[in-house]
């Protein structure tokens, strides 16, 4: 181990939180599921963050404060880059961290990074004009539209990220209906909304019908943490929720958001291995059901 010399207070800090990450993506603690830190379930966080080449430069590949607006995620909403959940409940309000994380973390940086700065561009996110040979070409390498993200794309890299956590809000202090229903609510919510979803993906409106799919998931997860995992009644939920998730990745087929399926998918058949229920719910996704 290199010896520390004159480090000041921050840079120890920074320090210590790459030794945490290294800790953390070492035993493979990632929120891959939502009711893996229950307790942070739905827990909206606004941060700032700059993303670093490791190189002797420290390239920066994006800063969200040079482009002038904070990110913002939901803890265990289904979001793309699934580690930035995991470093930034480890942080205080206030501060700013630094982390290295290997390319098995940052295999899906270029796709996240396409979509924020399409968006600060007053961009839609997807590229609806892109068009592909269906799932012959699931796996086919498409640009991205940034020259670095391309490089990134091909040759996945380890990444800085430089974090500053801004605000935190439990799900009461920001807007989201589903928080105004009981369990039992929730409950009779998730065939509603699983049915516009489904009348939504037969009408080609594939974008609005992937957020009431993750709305539902959303509702059966908040149940589900409430219940003794591998338990009958957390398996008929986590049933329900596996079958809506890969209708909402039916749905990322149609937008062409092909990696993001893949990551999704294999989380099911780990969580799963029995060949027979995933194709299952392979089958009933692809008619959806």
């Amino acid at each position: 181990m290199p010896k520390i010399t004159q480090f000041d207070r921050h840079k120890i800090l920074f320090l210590h939180q790459q030794v945490i990450a290294k800790e953390l993506l070492a035993e493979n603690l990632q929120i891959h599921t939502a009711w893996a830190f229950f307790s942070l379930l739905f827990i909206q966080v606004t941060f700032h963050f700059r993303t670093q080449l490791c190189d002797d430069e420290r390239t920066v590949i994006d800063d969200s404060k040079a482009v002038g607006t904070p990110m913002e995620i939901v803890i265990g909403n289904m979001f793309k880059l699934d580690i930035w959940e995991t470093l930034l409940s480890s942080m205080r309000i206030g501060e700013v961290a630094e982390f290295w994380c290997d390319t098995v973390h940052t295999g899906v940086y270029p796709l996240v990074s396409k979509s924020m700065r399409r968006i600060a561009e007053g961009k839609d996110p997807v590229d609806w004009h892109i068009h592909t040979c269906g799932m012959a070409n699931m796996f086919a390498y498409h640009s991205l539209g940034y020259e670095d993200l391309d490089e990134l794309m091909k040759e996945p890299k380890p990444l800085y990220f430089v974090l500053e956590l801004l605000k935190v809000q439990q799900p009461r202090e920001y807007d989201r209906e589903t928080w105004a229903l009981s369990d039992e609510e929730r409950l009779k919510a998730v065939p509603v909304l699983h049915g516009q979803g489904n009348k939504l993906y037969k009408q080609g409106r594939y974008q609005e019908a992937t957020q009431k799919y993750k709305e539902a998931i959303i509702c059966i997860k908040n149940v589900q943490t409430k219940e003794k995992a591998w338990d009958v009644p957390w398996m008929k939920l986590e049933k329900m929720a596996n079958t809506l998730t890969l209708n909402y990745c039916q749905c990322l087929l149609r937008m062409e958001e092909y990696y993001e399926v893949i990551e999704h998918t294999t989380d099911i058949i780990n969580q799963h291995p029995g060949l027979s229920l995933i194709t299952s719910f392979l089958t009933r996704a692809s008619e959806g059901s």
